[in-house]
């Protein structure tokens, strides 16, 4: 267990031996992508070299994204032209993660999809079934919409719900339709509220499944951050131990959460969503589910680790 456990500690604060000791409390790191990584497509200063050095000392690196739009391999392609030196078996993505759920259970139905073509090629590397992504307009007045242009299929198992850029009421009617079958599973790719940009505030997935939610009446299995059961496979496989894991992100209530709620230890960084004025707000809160929130170290980004990565191995100063 890290001895900053929810201290919130600069690591910018601490000397070369304690961030030595630090670095050497954890084997294995899990990165969240969006915020912390890069934003859109550009990387964030220094945060390859980081993640790359930590590779080099031999830390299991995995980036882990709630981002449903991309499959493994384009996050990979991805990754590697902006510098990150990664594999596709490294990548953790909330649309390999929901084809693999189903698979594991035999679906055999069809798969009704608001989302990207990240979803559906994930479907199609496992053999499972689904509608198209893209529009779906509204056609006519409401009364119109319903008497002649409604449509519902008889072989929906599924509603996957991730990002979607052309979420529209159809959409939403028809998937609120098909979980009115209490059998028909309902999944969320995430809950993500939206998108880290500067000036300007981007709906993410959650903003969507809450539309559902609310229209079903039927709330979601949540396949992401901060659920577990993204990272079981690694750890019932044993190729991370949870006290010896670090989750780095910049969205307490989906990389530090769970992070809390795997055993992680847990590092903030400031070039996202979430601030050290919202973890200041999370301490003084009475709301035992705040201080989950609370993460152990903090960063204002993750390139600003790269001085102290290269002088504790140096055993210099910096």
């Amino acid at each position: 267990m890290s001895i900053y456990k929810q201290t919130c500690t600069n690591l910018l604060d601490l000397s070369v031996p304690q961030i030595s000791s630090w670095l050497s409390s954890f084997d294995s790191v899990i990165s969240d992508c969006d915020g912390v990584l890069w934003i859109y497509g550009k990387a964030l200063n220094g945060a390859a070299d980081v993640m790359n050095q930590l590779k080099a000392q031999g830390k299991n690196i995995y980036f882990c994204t709630n981002n449903s739009t991309k499959t493994r391999a384009e996050l990979l392609t991805k990754g590697l032209e902006l510098g990150f030196q990664i594999t596709e078996e490294g990548i953790i993505s909330t649309a390999h993660a929901t084809a693999a759920y189903l698979k594991q259970r035999n679906f055999d139905k069809r798969v009704f999809v608001i989302g990207t073509e990240g979803i559906t090629q994930e479907l199609d590397f496992v053999g499972i079934r689904h509608t198209k992504a893209g529009p779906d307009y509204m056609q006519g007045t409401l009364g119109e919409f319903m008497a002649q242009h409604l449509k519902l299929d008889t072989d929906i198992g599924a509603v996957v719900v991730g990002f979607d850029e052309h979420f529209s009421f159809p959409k939403m009617t028809k998937a609120a339709s098909y979980l009115s079958d209490p059998n028909c599973l309902f999944i969320a790719t995430n809950t993500d509220e939206r998108f880290p940009m500067p000036n300007l505030v981007v709906p993410g997935s959650g903003s969507f499944v809450r539309a559902i939610e609310t229209c079903a009446e039927r709330a979601p299995i949540v396949i992401g951050k901060p659920n577990p059961a993204i990272c079981e496979s690694l750890i019932k496989q044993k190729k991370i131990n949870p006290s010896r894991t670090l989750m780095i992100g910049d969205r307490a209530n989906t990389d530090i959460l769970l992070g809390y709620n795997c055993g992680f230890q847990t590092l903030l960084v400031g070039s996202g969503i979430h601030q050290l004025s919202d973890v200041a707000q999370w301490k003084k809160s009475s709301n035992p589910e705040d201080k989950k929130l609370i993460p152990d170290v903090y960063l204002p980004s993750l390139g600003e680790l790269l001085p102290a990565l290269v002088e504790s191995q140096s055993g210099g100063s910096y």
